[in-house]
């Protein structure tokens, strides 16, 4: 059996009181390179996205959860996404919030929870992600848990003017 329920934290479904956490998220100017977000988000665009949170991964190919941890406070967010059932693989996406809340295992805990439910609950054969060149903190965390380099997207990103390179890793369950 699976469960999204770790030692220290827990993956849990957004809620309409989400809101601001995800408003203050969205809107942060400093993790902007991480989403390639361009522009902020209103609080009226943050309810219609909680509003329709529900739906089925299958129908929408994404899926975002709260890392939670035992006194109910969201720490940080953990996505699915490019969601693709006919060739068992998806992306996945990781934050966690506060600086403070960094480097003290919710994010490798919480990745090690949602690749067991990938593999498990929705069979999924791999997983993968995007990471700039410079973020140390999640190219230590995914190479931790198995993800493997297997390519370099050279001048991939354009952040504060200048070109950054992008790795592709990737986790195949055999």
């Amino acid at each position: 059996m699976i469960s999204l329920k770790g030692k220290h934290i827990y993956l849990r479904a957004l809620e309409p009181d989400d809101l601001e956490f995800i408003f203050a998220i969205e809107n942060d100017e400093m993790i902007w390179e991480l989403s390639n977000t361009q522009a902020p988000y209103s609080r009226f665009v943050i309810k219609q996205y909680l509003e329709h949170a529900h739906k089925d991964i299958f129908e929408v190919k994404q899926l975002r959860l709260v890392i939670s941890n035992y006194d109910h406070v969201a720490l940080g967010l953990i996505d699915i996404f490019d969601f693709d059932f006919k060739h068992s693989r998806a992306g996945v996406g990781i934050l966690i919030k506060e600086i403070a809340n960094r480097a003290n295992g919710y994010g490798k805990e919480a990745l090690k929870l949602l690749m067991d439910y990938c593999f498990i609950h929705l069979g999924l054969h791999q997983l993968y992600c995007n990471i700039s060149e410079d973020n140390e903190a999640s190219l230590k965390l995914f190479t931790g848990l198995g993800f493997k380099k297997i390519g370099l997207k050279k001048d991939w990103n354009l952040v504060n003017g200048a070109f950054k390179n992008e790795y592709l890793f990737q986790f195949i369950n055999h």
